[in-house]
């Protein structure tokens, strides 16, 4: 028999739906004894140092998501599908698709709070927290939990149909709610992403090394120049990196295009020249980065990047060029 909170329950995930995200799926404090084994390995990954630089990432509240909201008792986490069908341009410089339309935190927290306004015109009393990856919380972790995917050997959440370019989110609350069932691991023996990463940062299936890893340097790295390993690896990435996930079979099927207008890529991340990078102002810097998560790579990282890259895609734009004999070819 369906109790009020069961019906509560699927009032909510209906109403995240309605607001555009789908999978949709609810956990309970402190969850399975899945989430102390993810804790542990959190553990292990800090203390070998494979955070490099990201301090925050050994915030104790990290380690137990009740303490985001004293009293919480379980959580709904939700996707958002960023898959974009679009093309970059041949030989262009490559962005990662994160980051092609809005700040997603703020898409996501935007939302997040629309639907705790819903719960407190539901449930009197009712307490809640909107989280999106800037939250001290295993947000992977518990969106397997809450059955959204697993975690893959890359370390992304992988949905069977809609693969792994999905953003997450988390509305933590008191309210106890029927949980949905945990996500099993479908990986199974593939080791593509591993095989496919050019700086090796995939150490082991499911360890991810930040220090290796081309996604961290491009972002997070604030040193003048990238390491000599980075830039022999980096190809034509200047923000973020997908390689790991353009392998990944769960994203070789048909996906759904997503046709949210905040995620949509903004024209010159599709077209990103090496010599563009290095002569626009701080002002059109200011101007195309505004609302958007790449905001945090400042301009003069996307420079420093863009000069790594630049052997990289001088090299593309060659290969992708007709022959002198094409040319003249007559057409038929």
């Amino acid at each position: 028999m369906e109790t009020p909170l069961s019906g509560l329950a699927a009032q909510l995930k209906q109403q995240a739906r309605n607001l555009g995200f789908g999978p949709v799926g609810i956990a309970t404090l402190p969850g399975s004894p899945r989430i102390g084994l993810r804790t542990a390995a959190l553990e292990r990954w800090l203390a070998a140092g494979y955070q490099a630089d990201m301090a925050w990432m050994a915030d104790p509240r990290r380690r137990q998501a009740e303490s985001l909201l004293p009293g919480a008792r379980s959580l709904l986490a939700v996707g958002l599908n960023y898959y974009v069908a679009a093309e970059r341009q041949p030989g262009s410089l490559k962005v990662a698709r994160y980051g092609w339309g809005r700040d997603y935190h703020r898409v996501i927290d935007g939302r997040l709070r629309q639907l705790g306004r819903w719960l407190d015109q539901e449930v009197t009393g009712v307490r809640w927290r909107a989280c999106v990856d800037s939250a001290p919380l295993l947000d992977k972790v518990w969106a397997e939990e809450a059955g959204l995917g697993w975690i893959g050997k890359n370390g992304n959440l992988i949905h069977p149909r809609q693969g792994s370019w999905l953003l997450l989110g988390h509305l933590l609350t008191n309210l106890e709610l029927p949980p949905d069932q945990p996500a099993e691991p479908l990986c199974g023996r593939c080791s593509r992403c591993i095989e496919a990463c050019p700086t090796g940062a995939i150490t082991e299936p499911f360890v991810v090394d930040a220090r290796r890893c081309i996604a961290f340097h491009t972002i997070e790295n604030r040193d003048a120049k990238l390491p000599d390993a980075i830039e022999a690896g980096l190809g034509t990435w200047v923000a973020g990196c997908d390689i790991c996930q353009d392998v990944c079979p769960w994203n070789q099927q048909a996906l759904e295009s997503s046709s949210e207008p905040d995620l949509q890529p903004r024209d010159w991340l599709l077209n990103l020249q090496a010599d563009q990078l290095q002569t626009w102002s701080e002002a059109e810097w200011d101007e195309r980065l505004r609302a958007s998560a790449l905001r945090r790579i400042k301009p003069w990282m996307w420079r420093r990047n863009a000069a790594a890259a630049a052997p990289a895609q001088a090299k593309t734009t060659a290969n992708t060029k007709p022959s002198a004999d094409s040319r003249h070819q007559p057409q038929t």
